[in-house]
């Protein structure tokens, strides 16, 4: 008798848990569909297309990165901008300016992040020390304060050039590490 109870009581929070599980599905089916990159063809839907676009990032009253586009188009409920030809600058504690450009980057509105991507040409980064970085996609992490790539980094300066896997850029130290399948050349002096 108790055997017979205990198994339909089973068999009902199974039913139960089926049933919660099946709706937790279709629920958080719409959300991850949210969360996809935005496809080229919903480009269009853009609530705002702005022209030569900037995009200025400061603690108090010192401006520490600048976003400038030629062309954003704003999507609010995903909180991101979509910017093609871009030029983004850095600004060090003592004036100094690191800029970077790439033909497309996305800018997360909400935490001030962004991607930085070429298709063609690299991504090249003048550092303040000498040293020019080459990639074709960075990242930036705004609390952080960092730039990351996983792409093949190529950095030239003071007589080396050094070859790799992925970067981590600290942008107010300026400390840049590659971070696999390092390779280092003595360049030839002139």
């Amino acid at each position: 008798m108790w055997e017979l109870i205990a198994r339909r009581v089973l068999l009902a929070l199974s039913v139960l848990l089926a049933t919660f599980l099946g709706y937790l599905l279709v629920r958080n089916a719409d959300s991850v569909s949210n969360s996809r990159p935005i496809a080229p063809e919903s480009i269009e839907q853009a609530d705002a297309k702005i022209v030569e676009f900037i995009f200025t990032q400061s603690k108090g009253d010192v401006v520490q990165w600048q976003v400038q586009a030629k062309q954003a188009r704003l999507f609010e409920r995903d909180k991101r901008a979509v910017l093609r030809d871009v030029a983004l600058t850095f600004y060090g504690t003592g004036g100094d300016e690191v800029t970077v450009h790439g033909e497309e980057g996305t800018l997360d509105t909400a935490t001030k992040n962004f991607r930085l991507a070429n298709r063609q040409t690299p991504i090249v980064v003048e550092t303040r020390s000498g040293y020019t970085i080459y990639t074709n996609h960075l990242v930036w992490t705004d609390q952080a304060r960092e730039i990351r790539t996983e792409d093949p980094v190529r950095m030239v300066g003071h007589g080396l050039e050094v070859r790799g896997q992925g970067l981590l850029g600290r942008m107010e130290s300026e400390e840049f590490e590659v971070l696999q399948d390092v390779h280092v050349e003595l360049a030839p002096s002139s």
